[in-house]
């Protein structure tokens, strides 16, 4: 039995090696002073950060993410949150063929998807640009943010949705002031989720962005001058830090939301 634990621990500690050591890399060469990516290294230097603050084709693709990973990310969320309600409170025909469409760009590459959304929008004759891509994406965040949602409204205690009808709240009023607020760690949790997942998307991007690049479209054109090869792995290390930020907010706020949902169970029992 030890000696099998052994053999588990060393395959998933080399697989998490080979998994992370190209994250770890990244920040190693955008300190380095020489262009060359290679060791050994010549020498600390920021200069690489710093070229990033005068690139302007690099802020506007930035811009253009963060209106993209906003506006997705709060239209999934809210398309999410009504589909998990549906699912979760009430019965209906079709429940389970409607849930496993919606769910379906979970298990669909991106690639499919990619150019079967290019060729609806040149089909209706639609020009692509900013808004083509804020629809690609809120396809395929929306089965995250149910998946989420769903987890928080099937933890949800319906008998204070009960108790606030029942003292002449009406369904609008109580789902506003009294279900939301309670399921206020999963939002936030499906927002941060599909934020990420927005701003670091490409396959999606590439077909639908038309003329106006996103920072993952930015960054694979980067990849053609090997000059700016430095800047590019600095911009992935900031990139990198922001999504390590994001993340370990998500998994504190899903904690939080698991925590109350557990008190709410001990409540119950008592």
């Amino acid at each position: 039995m030890k000696k099998s634990n052994k053999i588990f621990k060393s395959i998933v500690i080399s697989f998490l090696i080979f998994l992370y050591a190209p994250a770890l890399l990244l920040p190693i060469f955008s300190f380095n002073n020489s262009k060359v990516i290679a060791f050994p290294l010549s020498g600390f230097s920021t200069i690489w950060f710093e070229e990033l603050l005068y690139e302007n084709t690099l802020h506007n693709a930035l811009f253009n993410s963060l209106v993209i990973a906003i506006s997705s990310t709060i239209l999934a969320t809210i398309l999410g949150t009504l589909v998990a309600r549906a699912s979760t409170r009430y019965i209906f025909y079709g429940k389970k063929i409607s849930i496993t469409f919606i769910l379906v760009p979970l298990i669909l590459p991106e690639i499919i998807l990619g150019v079967c959304l290019l060729t609806v929008l040149i089909q209706l004759g639609l020009d692509l640009n900013l808004w083509s891509v804020v629809l690609g994406h809120t396809l395929l965040i929306t089965p995250f943010s149910t998946l989420i949602m769903v987890s928080a409204f099937n933890n949800l205690d319906i008998s204070l949705e009960e108790a606030s009808l029942d003292l002449g709240m009406s369904s609008l009023q109580t789902f506003w002031i009294i279900i939301l607020p309670m399921v206020s760690p999963g939002l936030i949790s499906s927002l941060l989720i599909g934020f990420v997942i927005s701003l670091d998307e490409f396959i999606i991007a590439f077909f639908l962005t038309g003329v106006e690049p996103t920072l993952p479209v930015y960054i694979w054109s980067q990849f053609r001058f090997p000059a700016k090869l430095p800047s590019t792995m600095a911009l992935g290390t900031v990139l990198l830090i922001v999504s390590l930020i994001l993340v370990s907010l998500f998994e504190y706020f899903r904690r939080r939301m698991e925590l109350y949902n557990n008190y709410g169970v001990e409540l119950d029992q008592k």
